[in-house]
């Protein structure tokens, strides 16, 4: 499997420490660097490699009145004094080809949104910035197709490339997770990451909403640390019902450090069995 590069010193593999993507769904305003802020607080001392997750655009929302964030510039703005606080690496989708490298300015990865994988453009854009491109797995796609999306990155010689799960569709309004896939995607040759809020969620559930339920996440948290993925994604607030998107399937902050100790318990746990 190829060790990814997420800065000189963040190392993504196996072997290395696990990664967290960790952070609230939408940037809100100056109140999102106080959040990071009590982020940082809470997994302090875990042993996580974090970075910073925050969206400066909500592209795919499912109703065109819904909050879509604040904007590109304003977005990054935020996302450095993140980084220079606290001197964490940020991550941040990008939805369109030219978003790719004003956001590579700022951003250390590049996330690919699980409803644009295919797309030749974005993903060959994301991948010329030669930064980190996380590339999560649409819900209509197999796994083993997402070692076609991580090539087309690959194409432009950057091969720091995370793959990440967020489900698949089961019916209407349900999202499963296979980690009997596990290995599908493994094949591609890239770390793999479980996005464990993102998979409880229950699309347009809400009447033109995204609904789901938080309390489900630690349960994929916890199956992918004793299934061997290299890392997780979580969405978290202090509030989570107050954010203008994802709320239901955000962990309260509250909750978080918890939850994240079982995982790396039960990551701990398999690894002494080995």
């Amino acid at each position: 499997m190829n060790t990814v590069s997420i800065r000189p010193d963040m190392l993504i593999g196996k072997g290395h420490a696990p990664l967290l993507l960790a952070g609230p769904c939408a940037i809100e305003g100056r109140q999102t660097i106080d959040l990071a802020k009590r982020i940082a607080e809470t997994i302090d001392g875990l042993g996580f490699q974090w970075v910073f997750k925050a969206s400066f655009d909500k592209a795919n929302r499912t109703s065109a009145d819904s909050q879509r964030g604040v904007g590109l510039q304003h977005g990054l703005n935020i996302l450095a004094e993140i980084k220079e606080a606290l001197q964490v690496p940020v991550v941040t989708d990008v939805h369109l080809p030219e978003q790719c490298a004003p956001v590579a300015e700022v951003a250390d990865v590049l996330q690919i949104p699980a409803f644009l994988c295919r797309q030749t453009d974005l993903l060959v854009a994301a991948g010329e910035t030669g930064k980190t491109v996380n590339v999560k797995k649409g819900q209509f796609l197999a796994p083993s197709d997402m070692e076609y999306a991580a090539a087309k990155v690959a194409s432009t010689g950057n091969e720091n490339v995370l793959l990440t799960d967020r489900g698949t569709f089961f019916g209407y309004g349900r999202l499963v997770v296979d980690f009997a896939s596990l290995p599908e995607l493994q094949s591609s040759g890239y770390p793999v990451i479980m996005d464990a809020t993102h998979a409880v969620q229950a699309p347009g559930g809400m009447e033109g909403k995204t609904g789901g339920d938080w309390r489900r996440a630690p349960l994929l948290l916890h199956a992918a640390s004793a299934t061997g993925f290299d890392g997780y994604f979580v969405e978290t607030h202090d509030d989570p019902l107050s954010s203008p998107s994802d709320g239901p399937n955000m962990i309260p902050l509250e909750h978080l450090r918890g939850i994240l100790q079982t995982t790396l318990a039960v990551r701990d746990a398999v690894a002494g069995d080995a």
